[in-house]
């Protein structure tokens, strides 16, 4: 009777670990016919892999691919538009993570080569990352885990979004370039940043991207946010500053922001993004986490 107990044990365990019903395993995936050999082409999405627990199965990412540190370890293939399709073969891959943004040519050549790849549009929007995020998980067998991980994130947004709808609305101005002045319109996942954080992108509505100082200062912005450009951020922001009668330089309300947080469109660097936009536009918030 021992040993009959002892065997029926033994088995029950052993359908525990290849159960397909449960998806995880201390964060990785437990599925025979997940990828095994990823390569990411995209810091986004090297990011969302470690957050889905499927970072012992990235083999290689990109020189950008810094977040989180452990991904900066990983092979290096090139970048997202000048990647090295042999040192990619050499690696046998069974699946590669991309973006629209990709260079069309050595995509086409590898799929020519049999190879599986992934793309994930570019996301111009919060509702496009968290698409992105689902199609991601289905792709390497972890759908239910990214739709767990989502829905947590979802009411951290949703939350925000409360304390936010009764704040009196800031007008933003988000500088992207210099040469020529670039903002963020709706085109740009990060004006999700601001209208969430309870502000208004000045530059919202506008077909263009390209401006004229004057504009900007016309429309007198309460907050200027600048994501890091090297040496050239805090010669914008010294700029700026000379215009006193404006509503962000009187309150010193100029702020440069990491542009590995703020332009990553990864789903937890979202999150974090997010709390940075509202810490500036709201400082008098404070969230429980």
């Amino acid at each position: 009777m021992k040993r009959i107990l002892l065997i029926i044990l033994f088995l029950f365990c052993c359908s525990c670990r290849n159960n397909p019903e449960d998806g995880t395993n201390q964060g990785k995936i437990v599925n025979d016919n997940a990828p095994q050999r990823i390569i990411s082409l995209s810091p986004a999405i090297t990011e969302e892999l470690y957050l889905l627990g499927a970072e012992d199965r990235l083999i290689a990412n990109t020189f950008y691919c810094k977040r989180p540190e452990a991904a900066m370890h990983k092979k290096k293939v090139g970048n997202l538009m000048n990647f090295n399709i042999e040192n990619v073969l050499e690696l046998k891959p069974d699946l590669i993570l991309t973006t629209s943004l990709a260079n069309r040519n050595k995509i086409n050549k590898l799929r020519q080569l049999k190879i599986k790849v992934v793309e994930l549009r570019h996301p111009k929007s919060f509702n496009e990352i968290c698409d992105n995020f689902i199609e991601l998980g289905k792709a390497i067998g972890s759908e239910k885990k990214a739709e767990q991980i989502l829905a947590g994130i979802q009411q951290q947004v949703d939350n925000i979004k409360k304390i936010t709808g009764n704040l009196p609305k800031k007008k933003v101005f988000i500088q992207i370039g210099a040469k020529p002045l670039k903002a963020v319109n709706s085109d740009y996942h990060i004006n999700d940043l601001i209208r969430l954080s309870g502000g208004i992108n000045i530059y919202e509505d506008s077909a263009l991207n390209s401006f004229s100082r004057e504009s900007v200062l016309l429309s007198n912005p309460d907050i200027i946010i600048i994501p890091s450009m090297g040496f050239a951020t805090d010669e914008e922001k010294r700029t700026w500053e000379k215009y006193k009668s404006i509503n962000a330089v009187k309150n010193q309300n100029i702020f440069i922001v990491d542009t590995e947080v703020f332009c990553n469109f990864g789903i937890s660097t979202f999150m974090e993004a997010l709390k940075i936009s509202l810490s500036l536009l709201h400082p008098e918030v404070r969230l429980n986490n």
